[in-house]
């Protein structure tokens, strides 16, 4: 499983995943390189809403915001951070382009256009994100931890909090329902 580069994938949970971290997750990787893999979460919803967001770190928003959105749990690492998944890329301070079209910034210029209404046609806001040491997602792999897919826009930006695991199944062509918990080799 050398030599394989998951950005730009989503990453399956599967039904034996036990971690409190990473059950019943959709995963979408944002880099995947030599020196491992970063990641978010983008089907648990927290309490925190986009509104309390920006209350809590002071930015003034658009009353035409749709300030109900919330803010998604994107992994376990720096869960005091926020990153912003988005589309088109566009031109922030921080910014990691992860395909053509959609990028992960980091960095508050981005939350004050979003919140100025001025921000990417697309986003998704997490709290933490999700990161792996080298070779740590092969090993994982290999233990039958996870299904990978190319991932799709739509179903990251589109597809709602509860439809996203089940839309990227659908993507390989199965049922979640269908899979079993037990690991094993035929």
């Amino acid at each position: 499983m050398k030599n394989i580069n998951l950005t730009d994938h989503f990453l399956i949970a599967m039904p034996n995943m036990t971690d409190p971290f990473f059950a019943k997750t959709l995963t979408y990787i944002c880099e995947h390189n030599e020196h491992g893999a970063v990641g978010l979460v983008i089907n648990r919803p927290t309490e925190l809403t986009l509104d309390k967001l920006f209350e809590q770190l002071g930015i003034p928003f658009a009353d035409s915001l749709p300030l109900s959105r919330s803010v998604l749990f994107g992994g376990p690492v720096q869960i005091d951070s926020g990153f912003v998944l988005h589309q088109p890329v566009g031109e922030w301070k921080s910014t990691l382009a992860i395909n053509h079209a959609v990028g992960l910034t980091s960095s508050v210029d981005i939350l004050e256009a979003i919140a100025n209404c001025d921000g990417p046609e697309q986003v998704l806001v997490t709290l933490g994100y999700s990161g792996w040491a080298p070779g740590q997602i092969e090993e994982e792999l290999a233990q039958n931890a996870w299904l990978t897919v190319p991932a799709s826009a739509r179903i990251i930006f589109e597809t709602s909090f509860e439809e996203r695991l089940p839309a990227a199944m659908q993507l390989l062509g199965i049922n979640f329902s269908n899979l079993s918990n037990q690991v094993g080799h035929a």
